[in-house]
């Protein structure tokens, strides 16, 4: 079945930590003060996407999965999933976010009801100081860890990453991390919301009341041996693994559908244009099309950057 690429609107969370440049900068429209993140491409159960435009406007995105072939138009190897695999979303830092960790499959089917989480990110644009928290600096044992969650010293066992525009992180689930404030992200992850969060800056929320740490279940599930040092490659192919491949796109570019899988594209700077089928679709930056999985081949066009996730 031939399908068309169908435009999504995103749900926006305000999130404290959040900033104004998803409405400023990438046109995401919200009477929310903060638009802390956009979820691009979502069937979650705490945010859907929304078809925008076309045949099956307002419908949510699984929604039109539904109606249009379920396990056909996402793909065989997206169909393999229990669930929809990827969730992805354009992140928003201008404070920083909690020290954080996400529980792998098992545990989270078991204790959660729903996924993992293992993501990657990649740095759409950041302050020239921006750092980040990715793992361990060195090996630490369980009580070590709880100890310094407690005293407030876990800050200093935590390997503090400067980083630049167009670096990218492969965060496997179990390692501890955090965004931290003047970065501005896309995040594709698997389809979860589960985070423990492990330390806060003793934060309060909008109840006046610190929010809630999850200190136990971190301790089950955090890798605490230092993670492998992050390195990019000339590749276009910015992460794969079992749950995704995430590709950079700009300019000109033929995109080689196929049945196992369907493409997601999130313009992140510039104006581009995707063809397919003879449908032409703008894409303005901050913009997000879905793909259904079939065989023909798109083409976009333009002077453009874009992230484009598939199974």
């Amino acid at each position: 079945m031939n399908y068309n690429a169908i435009k999504l609107t995103a749900p926006i969370k305000d999130y404290l930590w959040g900033g104004t440049r998803l409405k400023t900068d990438f046109g995401k429209i919200t009477d929310k003060e903060k638009a802390a993140e956009s979820w691009e491409l979502s069937t979650h159960p705490d945010g859907e996407s929304v078809v925008s435009g076309g045949e099956f406007d307002g419908m949510t995105l699984s929604q039109y999965i539904k109606a249009n072939g379920g396990d056909e138009c996402i793909g065989t190897r997206a169909a393999e999933f229990d669930f929809f695999p990827i969730l992805i979303k354009l992140i928003d830092a201008k404070d920083n976010l909690s020290i954080q960790v996400h529980p792998n499959d098992e545990y989270a089917m078991r204790v959660e009801g729903e996924y993992g989480k293992t993501e990657m990110w990649y740095i759409v644009d950041c302050e020239d100081d921006a750092y980040l928290y990715y793992g361990v600096n060195r090996d630490i044992t369980k009580s070590e860890f709880e100890k310094r969650i407690k005293n407030n010293t876990l800050l200093e066992i935590l390997n503090k990453v400067p980083v630049k525009k167009g670096d990218v992180f492969f965060i496997p689930s179990g390692t501890i991390h955090a965004i931290c404030s003047g970065i501005l992200i896309c995040e594709v992850q698997q389809n979860s919301n589960t985070t423990y969060r492990v330390y806060d800056y003793d934060r309060r929320g909008a109840d006046g009341k610190p929010r809630e740490l999850h200190i136990e279940k971190a301790i089950d599930v955090s890798l605490l041996t230092p993670s492998p040092k992050q390195a990019m490659t000339n590749s276009n192919i910015l992460a794969s693994c079992k749950y995704f491949t995430v590709e950079k796109l700009n300019g000109n570019s033929d995109i080689a559908l196929d049945k196992a899988t369907f493409r997601s594209v999130t313009v992140t700077d510039g104006n581009a244009t995707l063809q397919l089928g003879g449908v032409t679709t703008p894409l303005t930056k901050g913009e997000t099309v879905f793909i259904p999985a079939q065989d023909r081949t798109a083409t976009i066009t333009g002077d453009f950057e874009a992230i484009m996730a598939y199974v």
